[in-house]
């Protein structure tokens, strides 16, 4: 079964005065199958939120249709809100005066959980995201990370089937993200859909069965994990010191060599738009007798200005 579509979604957000109306949502056409965890990644400003807040209901499209199980967004909003949960990255979604116990409580009164289920969903969840022992603490002495946990709680109280995740762990440390990224892989074990946004091709490769690459509003592609990670390799740089003068040249000529760049600090940068060509142009560099090389990855966003510049404007 689908558990969220989207055909044509836009979303076109109105501005005052001489400013054009801007397009958060170019015609969205995607779907995230029942049971998977299914990523959304993009850079900010790449319309991951609003699509999220169109699917929980919080906006009205412009345009185009999405449904979640089977329900629409727009006719059906009180069908789907009682399916689903929805995660919000930093502060946001709950009370800092009240305990982490008050605070599920709280919500599930508001999700009309009866009492005696409540109570014994409360204590399971605060189990579940490892808040057991702070669960009678005010939540203004959590750490980041526990602040976290606990919206994950929060978006549990009502046993959704579908549950959105935007930036989750944002502001996280990286011992809270793993955290964090396992809870989440034991919910899908539990047969619950998991829509993750997130702008960490980490995370995504970390969790997700499968990936939608979008930017600017629009779908780039849908990818799996294994494929982003050869996506991303096939850009890899290589940084080195000094050498010959005709080095340069040498390195160009080699096959999938994109390009030769100063850096500022003295050093060269050699990106690579073939994954195949980084063992030819290693070895060019260990001929001329450079010993000091440096090897990564480019970020996300300059993986998106490779796939943006290939594809249509």
């Amino acid at each position: 079964m689908i558990a969220v579509a989207t055909k044509d979604l836009t979303r076109v957000y109105k501005t005052r005065g001489a400013n054009a109306d801007v397009l958060a949502l170019d015609r969205v056409s995607m779907n995230v199958e029942e049971g998977e965890i299914h990523g959304l990644l993009g850079p900010n400003g790449a319309g991951k939120t609003t699509l999220v807040k169109l699917l929980s209901t919080v906006l009205l499209p412009t345009s185009g249709t999405a449904s979640v199980l089977g329900f629409d967004v727009v006719r059906d909003t009180s069908r789907v809100r009682q399916m689903i949960g929805v995660v919000l990255g930093g502060d946001r979604g709950v009370y800092w005066r009240l305990t982490g116990r008050e605070n599920l409580e709280y919500w599930s009164a508001l999700y009309k959980v009866p009492a005696g289920t409540a109570k014994k969903r409360v204590t399971q969840l605060l189990h579940a995201v490892g808040l057991s022992d702070r669960a009678d603490h005010l939540v203004e002495g959590y750490s980041r990370g526990m602040k976290q946990r606990l919206h994950l709680a929060r978006g549990l109280v009502g046993d959704p089937r579908v549950l959105f995740l935007d930036e989750p762990t944002t502001g996280m440390d990286p011992v809270a993200s793993l955290e964090f990224r396992s809870l989440v892989t034991d919910l899908r074990s539990q047969g619950k859909t998991i829509f993750l946004t997130t702008h960490d091709l980490a995370e995504a490769e970390a969790v997700c069965d499968r990936v939608t690459l979008i930017d600017r509003g629009r779908i780039l592609a849908v990818e799996t994990p294994n494929s982003l990670g050869r996506m991303v390799a096939k850009f890899e740089r290589i940084d080195f010191h000094g050498g010959p003068n005709d080095l340069l040249q040498n390195l160009v000529a080699v096959p999938g060599v994109a390009s030769v760049k100063p850096m500022p600090d003295g050093r060269h940068r050699v990106e690579l738009e073939s994954e195949s060509a980084s063992r030819e142009v290693l070895e060019v560099l260990v001929k001329a007798g450079i010993s000091t090389i440096n090897t990564s990855r480019p970020s996300l966003e300059e993986v998106y200005l490779h796939v943006i510049g290939d594809g249509p404007a």
